[in-house]
């Protein structure tokens, strides 16, 4: 990859790298590293076990003096719901993290672009090179002015189809239908496209790697479109 397509990410993600190398490892897949005769410890799985420590920290910090009545019991359901796979993979779509990985040729093609666990680990390999390179500070500025701005949203994409249950069940008897729409690509590469229906009307829409969260974004779609309205 070109070094302008890592300063457009860093454009993107509102910082500049001092040592580009930190970037270019957090962007690098295993798998990528095996077939280039890299080192292991050039990939970003280092990063990544950094980077998880550094976000819980902030987060926690974060929703501690956000929310200074919660209980520990809520603020511990609270991060877990912002730190977890799904979230962190939705928030690397926003970033456009997976357009910028290096990732092997296998892996590509299989689909690791979209895949929620690879795009997860690199959220957090590049919190963890953005703490090397600029310090907790740094760190911590991204995490909350990228990932946290919208809290509540991110806590709520996570549970969205037991908020959407929860609305309908208020309003109506008519229970909530989950439909499969499409199943595009290969049994090891597929992408679903599913419709949440009440009343025989679509209410939301999600795309997914898997049926579940093919379900999870189309019940945050429907919750979104129930706010406008």
């Amino acid at each position: 990859m070109h070094k302008q397509n890592f300063h457009e990410f860093e454009s993107i993600i509102s910082y500049s790298f001092k040592n580009m190398k930190l970037l270019i490892q957090a962007l690098t897949h295993s798998s990528y590293a095996n077939e280039n005769n890299l080192k292991k410890i050039d990939n970003n799985e280092r990063l990544e076990f950094l980077g998880d420590a550094v976000l819980e920290i902030i987060t926690s910090d974060y929703l501690y003096r956000k929310y200074p009545v919660q209980l520990e019991g809520e603020l511990t359901k609270f991060r877990a719901s912002i730190v977890c796979e799904p979230t962190l993979a939705e928030f690397s779509r926003e970033i456009s993290l997976g357009q910028f990985l290096l990732l092997g040729k296998g892996e590509d093609s299989s689909g690791g672009r979209r895949r929620d666990s690879v795009l997860s680990d690199a959220v957090e390999a590049l919190i963890g090179a953005i703490y090397i390179d600029g310090g907790f500070e740094h760190a911590k500025f991204f995490v909350e002015d990228k990932l946290l701005f919208d809290v509540e949203d991110r806590k709520r994409f996570v549970d969205s189809k037991t908020h959407l249950q929860e609305h309908i069940q208020q309003i109506s008897d008519i229970p909530i239908e989950y439909r499969v729409i499409s199943e595009i690509g290969p049994d090891h590469n597929k992408t679903f496209t599913i419709h949440v229906t009440h009343d025989e009307k679509v209410i939301g829409k999600g795309e997914g790697r898997s049926k579940k969260s093919a379900e999870q974004r189309a019940a945050f779609d429907a919750l979104k479109r129930i706010e406008k309205d």
